[in-house]
């Protein structure tokens, strides 16, 4: 069954289509506004080996805030729609990445419960003109309607760029263990409930 969808998510301050593949091979089309974002997305697809397609139209004579959510909430609701029921998946994914003095770690659960734990103390306030304070908004709407529960990590950097991809990186690699069907599984879901 295809795990992919396209979804739009249209308001006063932002037009936002994402179109999503989980079984995709990493190819990524990007076209935001936010040059910093985009380079950072395209590690998530990358990384996780999804196919994404995000265009978005937002209120940058004000500043990012609102598109970088917003980008964060449609990536989430696309996924939870191409994930579905998450039968026969892992469910749990983590993954540590470095980049040179940089360190990462992200644990992940499809639990159908929306939390984040976001720990890093960026060493500066804005890379190239975007505000880092963003990176949290982004995951937050994106755990808020993907119904995931995230902790984010960084556990030592010194070069803010080095730390914020090493966190999306490790997002894009834990996202791909937790999603990749288990043979072991079968069709089940991974719940003692039975659904998550």
């Amino acid at each position: 069954m295809a795990r992919s969808t396209r979804v739009e998510r249209n308001t006063l301050e932002t037009q936002i289509t994402v179109s999503i593949d989980l079984d995709g091979s990493g190819a990524s089309r990007l076209d935001t506004g936010i040059p910093f974002l985009e380079h950072m997305l395209d590690q998530i697809a990358r990384h996780g080996l999804i196919d994404l397609d995000i265009v978005a139209k937002g209120d940058l004579h004000i500043d990012a805030h609102h598109t970088v959510e917003d980008i964060g909430i449609t990536f989430g609701q696309a996924f939870a729609r191409a994930i579905g029921d998450k039968q026969g998946v892992r469910r749990y994914g983590h993954a540590y990445v470095p980049l040179d003095e940089a360190l990462s770690r992200v644990v992940l659960d499809l639990s159908g419960r929306p939390g984040l734990v976001f720990e890093v103390a960026f060493t500066r306030s804005a890379i190239g003109g975007f505000d880092v304070d963003l990176f949290h908004e982004f995951f937050q709407g994106f755990v808020n309607h993907a119904a995931v529960t995230l902790h984010i990590d960084n556990l030592r950097g010194v070069n803010a760029h080095h730390q914020v991809e090493t966190i999306f990186k490790a997002f894009g690699r834990a996202l791909r263990v937790a999603i990749e069907p288990d043979a072991r599984l079968g069709n089940v879901i991974p719940s003692t409930k039975g659904s998550l």
